[in-house]
C-alpha cells in the first residue's frame, strides 16, 4: 500500500463546486490583482479566526516581515526572539525586516518556545517576541504576553501552522498580530503561495495594506518603502472554497491524531510529541529512536514521512550571527535529531493509519 505523507485530492474534490464557482466569477470580472475575491476572503478569514481584520499577502514569510515592519521595527537592527525549531522562513523574515534574530530553547514535551528560556535569553535589545505555533500547537500566549509587556516589546505570532487554533478559547488575534501561510499542505492551503495577517487593531491592518502594495497610497506614488506582496485573486478563489471546511477538517485531523496516540502509546523506541490544548494537528510528530533507519524501513514499505525540522536554525549558516552555537540550545538540538512526521490529512483512510502503525511496531519489535 502506498501511503503519502499528505494528500490534497480529497480537499480539492470536497470543495470543487465552490472553487469552480469562484473562478467563474473571477474570469467574468477579469480583475486579477487585489479584487473582489481577495477582499471577500479577507472578510471571511478574519471572521473565521475571530479577528477584526485580515490582510492577504504573498506568503507566510512576507506576513511575518510585514508584522515587524508595521510594529515600527523595519531596519532597526533590534532583536526578535523566536524558536530555533521551525522552518527557516521564520528567521529569514526577521532578517528581511532588518532585525536581528535571537533564539531561546524549547519546552521538552511540546517542543514549543519555552517562556522561561525566552525570558532568560531576552535583553535590552529585544524588541519583539515571535512564538511559533509549531505543528498546529499554540504556545503559552498568556506568559508570552506578560513577558512582552515586561520588556516593552511587540508580541507577534507565527501562526503559519495554526489555522483555526485558539488559546484558552480566545482568538489568537486578541494577543497580537498573527501571521499565516497558505502553502498547499497547510490546514488551510491554496494551490500555490499565499499568506495573511490577522489583527484586532485597525492601525496595523492599514499599515500592512499599505506596505504590501509597494507603499502606495494611490496611483503609482510610494509614500513609504513597501514591498510587493499581494495575495493572488486566483488563490483567493480556492481559499474561499476551502475555508468553510476548515473546522471540519481540523476535527478530522484531531481524530486521526487521537488514533495514532492510542495505537502508539506502548510502542518502544517512539513517543508522540505532547499536543497543547487547542492544537489543530497540522502535523502528527513523534520522537523516534533510530529515526533514519525507521524512516528508510517505512519508505521501503511505501510509507512516506517527513522531518520538521532536521537542523535547528541556530546551526544553519544563514543564522551564524544569532549568537548561539552548538550545545547552547540542547532541547532543540536533540529534538531535531529525533522528530518524525507521520502521514496525516483529512480524509485519510483508517487502513492507512493501521498500516503505518503496524509497520512502526514491526520495526521496533
Amino acid at each position: 500500500m502506498k501511503i503519502p505523507a499528505v494528500n490534497l485530492r480529497p480537499a480539492l474534490e470536497a470543495a470543487a463546486a465552490e472553487w469552480r464557482a469562484h473562478l467563474d466569477a473571477l474570469f467574468c470580472r477579469m480583475h486579477f490583482i487585489l479584487g473582489e475575491e481577495v477582499a471577500a476572503f479577507e472578510r471571511e478569514f478574519a471572521a473565521s479566526q475571530g479577528a477584526r481584520f485580515a490582510v492577504g499577502v504573498g506568503n507566510g514569510t512576507d506576513a511575518i516581515e510585514l508584522c515587524l515592519r508595521a510594529a515600527g521595527l523595519g531596519g532597526s537592527g533590534r532583536q526578535v526572539l523566536t524558536s530555533p525549531l521551525t522552518a527557516p522562513f521564520t528567521g529569514l523574515a526577521i532578517l528581511r525586516a532588518g532585525c536581528a534574530v535571537r533564539f531561546a530553547d524549547l519546552d521538552p514535551e511540546t517542543l514549543l518556545l519555552d517562556p522561561e528560556s525566552a525570558a532568560a535569553s531576552a535583553g535590552r535589545r529585544t524588541a519583539a517576541i515571535l512564538p511559533v505555533h509549531l505543528y498546529g500547537q499554540v504556545c503559552d500566549l498568556r506568559r508570552f504576553a506578560a513577558l512582552a509587556r515586561q520588556l516593552d516589546a511587540a508580541l507577534i505570532q507565527d501562526a503559519c501552522q495554526a489555522h483555526g487554533a485558539r488559546y484558552g478559547g480566545r482568538s489568537l488575534a486578541s494577543f497580537g498580530p498573527a501571521a499565516f501561510s497558505f502553502y498547499p499542505t497547510k490546514n488551510l492551503g491554496c494551490l500555490g503561495d499565499g499568506g495573511a495577517v490577522v489583527t484586532n487593531r485597525a492601525a496595523p491592518a492599514r499599515r500592512i495594506r499599505l506596505l504590501r502594495d509597494g507603499g502606495r497610497s494611490r496611483g503609482h506614488v510610494s509614500v513609504v518603502p513597501g514591498i510587493n506582496s499581494r495575495l493572488d485573486e486566483m488563490q483567493a478563489c480556492y481559499l474561499r472554497a476551502f475555508l468553510p471546511h476548515l473546522e471540519e477538517w481540523n476535527r478530522e485531523r484531531r481524530r486521526i491524531a487521537d488514533l495514532y496516540d492510542r495505537a502508539l502509546a506502548d510502542c518502544p523506541g517512539l513517543r508522540p510529541v505532547r499536543r497543547s490544548p487547542g492544537s489543530v494537528c497540522h502535523l502528527y510528530v513523534v520522537r523516534a529512536r533510530r529515526r533514519e533507519r525507521l524512516r528508510e524501513f517505512l519508505s521501503r514499505h511505501g510509507i512516506a514521512t517527513g522531518i520538521h525540522y532536521g537542523v535547528p536554525l541556530h546551526l544553519q549558516p544563514a543564522f551564524r550571527d544569532c549568537g548561539a552555537r552548538r550545545g547552547d540550545l540542547p532541547v532543540a538540538e536533540r529534538a531535531a535529531r529525533e522528530v518524525l512526521s507521520l502521514p496525516l490529512w483529512p480524509g485519510m483512510p483508517p487502513a492507512m493509519i493501521e498500516e503505518t502503525v503496524e509497520r512502526i511496531s514491526r520495526f521496533y519489535q
